[in-house]
């Protein structure tokens, strides 16, 4: 298994295996921005508009050549926000998770920000989600919670754990 940054040369290769691990976690329950019913027309759409945005930075979790994980860096592109950054869609397919793959890309993430002079760094999970549990384990400050904050994939109203780490 490796953690490795995507390349936009990589996009159109990884479009396939990033839908399906963006659709598994979906149909799995995962509150991630999207509601039922939810297709794999729906989870390349979102990453071949993702992948565009040429500030933000990709790293996928690797098992020889299908890619099992993913975590985005978003740095934040207001004038007076320099130095922080967002990480997002933090995702491991069902076939890659106990194997420290989501802590993993979680690393790479803060090192990524590192590399690009972004020291504050924030997200957002369900609340009582197992992500929320990783990033405690892994030094993030839970700052606060917002009750009924998005929906979950079957349309139930969720809280929103939000953390922040300074790296």
């Amino acid at each position: 298994m490796e953690i490795v940054p995507l390349t936009a040369e990589d996009h159109a290769a990884a479009e396939v295996d990033l839908a399906e691990v963006l659709l598994e976690c979906v149909l799995g329950g995962a509150s991630v921005g999207f509601t039922l019913p939810f297709a794999v027309e729906d989870a390349r759409a979102y990453w071949r508009d993702a992948l565009e945005n040429p500030e933000a930075r990709t790293w996928v979790a690797r098992d020889g050549g299908r890619i099992l994980g993913v975590v985005r860096l978003l740095p934040a592109a207001q004038p007076n926000a320099p130095h922080r950054a967002e990480v997002a869609k933090l995702l491991v397919h069902p076939d890659g998770r106990g194997r420290g793959l989501g802590g993993a890309l979680l690393v790479a993430a803060e090192e990524g920000a590192r590399a690009l002079g972004r020291t504050l760094l924030v997200l957002d999970t369900e609340t009582g989600s197992v992500a929320e549990g990783l990033y405690a384990r892994r030094g993030w400050t839970r700052v606060g919670e917002i009750p009924e904050f998005a929906l979950t994939p079957t349309g139930d109203r969720a809280a929103t754990t939000i953390f922040r780490k300074h790296v």
